[in-house]
C-alpha cells in the first residue's frame, strides 16, 4: 500500500506521525512518500523537501514568498501524479495542501484525503463547498465538524485531537524539573511564542515587556520558554535582552525523547502560562496550566482576518468548552501592559479555568481510542 503524505508546519507534523504510525500498526505493507518534519521522519517519511519552507502564516506574510510557494505546490503535485499513490493525505496547512489536492485530482483519481477540517465555524465558510471539488474524506478534530463537511459532500470522521493522548509528566518530575534548575517554590511562568520564526520574531518583545512588568509584583519569578527545534536559535537570540532571562529549554540538545520530557516537567512545573494563540492552549489544557493567550501579526492580515471573522474568540479551550474563560490580547490589545494585567488575574485565580479546561479534554475524545490509530482506521475504511 502507497501513502503520499504531505504536512507544512509542526503541529501537522506530530498529527502525521501518529497518523503514519496507525496505519503501520494495520498495514505492515504500507510505505510512504511525501513532506513532513521530525514526527514522520521518526516513522519512516524522507521528506521531499524542509517542511519549514511551507511554515508561513498570514496573507501579508505569504506575499513575498508566493513565487516560491507556488513551485513547490506544482512540484508537489507533480510528484504524487507520478507516484499513483492509493491515497494522498494532506494535513492542514490549507494555502499548501488544498492547492496540490486541486492539482491532483484534474489531473487523476488519486483518492484526496485532508486531515484537519477548515474552521469555517470560525471564517470563510464558503471553504467547506470549494474543497469538496477535490477532497473526497476530512479527518476532524473537533465533534462539531463533520455535520459541517458532510453537508458539502464530502465524507468526514470526527478522529479526535492527538492532545488527549499526549503524556503528562508526574509531579515527582515536575519537581525533579525544578529542583534541576534550582526553581525551589518561586512562582514559574512557562512562554511559548510560537513555533514559526515570524512568530517569534513578532511576539518576543512583547512577551518579554509583559513578563518584566509581571516579575514588578513578583520580583522572585522565573521564566521558561520550551522552544520548537526549528526556532530554537531564534528565541535564544531574540531573549537575549528580556529583563528576566528565561532557561529556554533547545529539544536539539539530546535526543528527542529527551526533549519531549523535558517539555512535558516543564508544563507540569509550571503555574502559569503566556502563549502565542494556536493548538497550543489545548497542550496547556492537557496540563491543567492556565494560560493566557496572546497574537500580534502584521496589520491588515489582522484587520482582514477580523473582518471575516464569525466568532468571539480565537482560543480553543474557549471555543470547545463554549465558555471565555481564558484571555486573549489579540492585535492592537496585545500590549505588555494589558498581557501582564492578565498574568495577574490568572496567577491570581487560577481555579477559574480549571473546569473548562478539563471539558475541553473531555469533548477532544480523552479516555478513548487514540486519535492516530482512529484516523488510520478511518482512512482504510474508506479506501
Amino acid at each position: 500500500m502507497k501513502v503520499f503524505i504531505i504536512a507544512g508546519e509542526p503541529s501537522g507534523d506530530r498529527l502525521g506521525g501518529a497518523l503514519m504510525a496507525g496505519l503501520k500498526s494495520l498495514r505492515p505493507d504500507i510505505t510512504f512518500d511525501g513532506i513532513g518534519g521530525t514526527d514522520m521522519a521518526a516513522e519512516g517519511l524522507t521528506s521531499r523537501f524542509d517542511m519549514s519552507e511551507l511554515s508561513v502564516m498570514g496573507i501579508a506574510e505569504i506575499l513575498p514568498k508566493y513565487k516560491s510557494l507556488m513551485a513547490r505546490i506544482n512540484e508537489t503535485a507533480q510528484a504524487v501524479i507520478y507516484a499513483k499513490p492509493d491515497v494522498m493525505i494532506t494535513i492542514d496547512s490549507p494555502d499548501f495542501s488544498l492547492r496540490v489536492a486541486k492539482r491532483v485530482k484534474a489531473a487523476s483519481d488519486i483518492r484526496t484525503v485532508h486531515y484537519v477540517a477548515p474552521t469555517v465555524w470560525a471564517w470563510r465558510p464558503g471553504r467547506a463547498k470549494k474543497m469538496a471539488r477535490y477532497i473526497d474524506h476530512v479527518l476532524a478534530l473537533f465533534p462539531f465538524e463533520p455535520p459541517l463537511m458532510e453537508a458539502e459532500g464530502m465524507a468526514c470522521d470526527f478522529v479526535g485531537h492527538p492532545v488527549v493522548g499526549e503524556k503528562i509528566a508526574t509531579h515527582r518530575e515536575a519537581a525533579a524539573f525544578r529542583q534541576a534548575h534550582e526553581i525551589g517554590d518561586a512562582p514559574l511562568m512557562l512562554v511559548l511564542p510560537g513555533s514559526r520564526r515570524s512568530e517569534v520574531a513578532r511576539l518576543s518583545d512583547v512577551f518579554g515587556d509583559a513578563v518584566a512588568r509581571f516579575a514588578r509584583t513578583h520580583p522572585d519569578l522565573r521564566v521558561v520558554i520550551p522552544a520548537a527545534g526549528p526556532v530554537a536559535d531564534a528565541v535564544i537570540a531574540q531573549t537575549q535582552g528580556w529583563t528576566v532571562r528565561p532557561i529556554v529549554l533547545d529539544p536539539r540538545a539530546g535526543s528527542r525523547e529527551e526533549g519531549a520530557a523535558m517539555k512535558r516537567a516543564a508544563f507540569a512545573a509550571a503555574d502559569v502560562a503566556l502563549a502565542a494563540s494556536g493548538t497550543v492552549s489545548l497542550e496547556l489544557a492537557a496540563a491543567s496550566l492556565p494560560m493566557v493567550i496572546a497574537y500580534r501579526m502584521n496589520w491588515l492580515s489582522f484587520r482582514l482576518i477580523k473582518a471575516m471573522a464569525l466568532i468571539d474568540t480565537v482560543t480553543l479551550v474557549n471555543l470547545v468548552s463554549d465558555t471565555r474563560v481564558v484571555p486573549e490580547f489579540l492585535g492592537p490589545d496585545c500590549t505588555a501592559d494589558k498581557i501582564a494585567g492578565g498574568l495577574a488575574h490568572v496567577f491570581a485565580h487560577p481555579e477559574d479555568q480549571k473546569d473548562a479546561m478539563a471539558l475541553t479534554m473531555e469533548r477532544l475524545g480523552k479516555g478513548g481510542e487514540s486519535p492516530g490509530l482512529r484516523a488510520a482506521r478511518a482512512v482504510l475504511a474508506k479506501l
